[in-house]
């Protein structure tokens, strides 16, 4: 960490730690004793208190995040003024944001990416039935709970429809690999120019790799991603299935015309794929995988029964297989009975069990096919 507050109160809360530095300000996690919660402060930075934009940009942040209410959206609890100085309280995630787990996992497991992408979906879809593009969706704003929760972070520069507009026609803001084309010109934007980023974080984390980079011969990113030139995610995965491939590819179509109409449309195309798993089916999955790859670990003082918050399931197919496994047991009975009777007629009943095994298996290793 960046350092150490050492029990800085700032208003009702109490500093525990000071987590980030950015180019707006200090990030610090705090204490609440009335409510008894962890929570996470963002300060303005004091040099820019005078610069109008900054600040009114810092408050549509906390207005924007305020407006929004869903399970997996970043909950903002307040923001006030504290001798001079301006911050935002909002909710704390325990986890880490999908930047750093990349990092350390370098791709995601094609079924984790869809269950990923389904709550990213759900949460995405609330922002902009607000009438709010988010406009910097990226792994660093994606946070993932040990726990298994999965929220979208940061309206920093969320173009809310109802206020007044930050930048003029022409110019951009962002982070450009996952920008689209008409956000990239500085063109006017709609839902849809948060989906291609949406499509880019997939891409990531199923590769690895992000679909458009910074060239070394200096040839402009903003050319390429218009021209829709990236390289086939299978070439890169081939273990992705083709249904999530298109998924992918559609999201990141140079034309907006060409993506998913709304996030309506594309979480309900991923929840088809993944068989409408529940909410509490993608985190108790998420977190699983999580923790069995290590991107958590337990924290000082934590007994072993804290640590497993969602028991790692070591086969994640077995509990879909055990009712044919009892059926193929089952037959095999009837196999010991039938060679005493002089009769072989249950074979074909126990093959079928088998295989019905053997399908239960695959199919919870990746979104299926289609």
């Amino acid at each position: 960490m960046a350092s150490d507050p050492n029990g800085r109160k700032i208003a009702s809360y109490e500093v525990e730690e000071e987590l980030a530095q950015g180019g707006m300000g200090v990030v610090y996690l705090a204490r609440q004793p009335s409510l008894e919660r962890r929570v996470v402060l963002k300060t303005l930075r004091r040099d820019l208190a005078d610069d109008a934009t900054a600040e009114e940009r810092f408050t549509r942040e906390a207005q924007a995040a305020a407006g929004v209410h869903h399970p997996n959206v970043v909950v903002v609890y307040d923001c006030f003024a504290w001798r001079g100085e301006r911050f935002i309280a909002q909710e704390h995630v325990d986890g880490r944001d999908v930047a750093s787990a990349l990092a350390q996992v370098k791709r995601f497991d094609p079924r984790i990416v869809g269950l990923v992408a389904l709550e990213l979906a759900r949460g995405l879809e609330e922002i902009h039935a607000r009438g709010i593009v988010h406009r910097d969706f990226k792994p660093a704003n994606i946070l993932l709970g040990r726990a298994g929760e999965t929220k979208i972070a940061d309206f920093g520069i969320a173009l809310d429809a109802k206020g007044p507009a930050l930048t003029q026609t022409g110019h951009s803001v962002g982070t450009p690999p996952y920008m689209s084309p008409e956000q990239l010109l500085g063109a006017r934007l709609d839902t849809r120019s948060d989906l291609f980023s949406f499509g880019v974080v997939l891409y990531e984390m199923l590769t690895g790799k992000r679909p458009f980079e910074e060239e070394a011969d200096g040839s402009p990113l903003v050319k390429r991603i218009e021209a829709g030139s990236f390289v086939p995610v299978r070439n890169l995965a081939p273990e992705t299935p083709r249904a999530l491939a298109r998924v992918v590819g559609r999201c990141l179509a140079a034309k907006a015309k060409r993506r998913f109409a709304s996030t309506t449309e594309l979480r309900r195309a991923l929840e088809s794929q993944l068989g409408q798993p529940s909410p509490a089916d993608c985190r108790e999955e998420i977190a699983a995988w999580l923790w069995e790859r290590k991107v958590f670990r337990a924290s000082k003082g934590q007994t072993a029964r804290a640590l497993r918050v969602c028991p790692p399931r070591r086969s994640g197919w077995l509990q879909h297989a055990l009712p044919v496994i009892a059926t193929g047991l089952a037959a095999l009975l009837a196999y010991g009975v039938a060679l005493e009777r002089g009769t072989l007629k249950v074979l074909p009943a126990l093959a079928e069990s088998l295989r019905a095994i053997h399908a239960a298996g695959a199919g919870t290793t990746a979104v299926p096919n289609q």
